[in-house]
C-alpha cells in the first residue's frame, strides 16, 4: 500500500477538525491514518498554527546546517591536531 505524506498544512487542518468534534477514528478512516498517527500528530503540532509550523521547520533545517558546520570544523581540528603531533 503507498504511503501517503501529508504537508504540515494538511496536518493543522486535520487537526483543527478533530478539535472541532470531529471523532479521531473517523477521521483516521477518512485520511487513511493510523490513530497512532494522529497521536503522534496531536503530540508535534497541539495548539500551533501554519506560521508556526513554518518557523519550526525554519529553525529545524538551520540547526540541522549548523550541526553539519560544527561536524565539519570538529573533523578539520582533528586532522591538524593529528598532523601537527607527528614528529618530523
Amino acid at each position: 500500500m503507498p504511503r501517503k505524506h501529508y504537508t504540515e498544512d494538511q496536518i493543522v487542518n486535520i487537526l483543527k477538525e478533530q478539535a472541532a468534534g470531529a471523532k479521531g477514528l473517523d477521521l483516521c478512516r477518512k485520511y487513511g491514518i493510523s490513530e497512532r498517527t494522529l497521536l503522534n500528530w496531536r503530540e508535534k503540532y497541539a495548539g500551533m498554527t501554519i506560521p508556526d509550523i513554518r518557523r519550526l521547520r525554519s529553525l529545524e533545517d538551520e540547526n540541522r546546517r549548523l550541526k553539519q558546520i560544527v561536524a565539519d570544523q570538529t573533523l578539520e581540528l582533528l586532522a591538524a591536531k593529528e598532523l601537527l603531533s607527528k614528529n618530523w
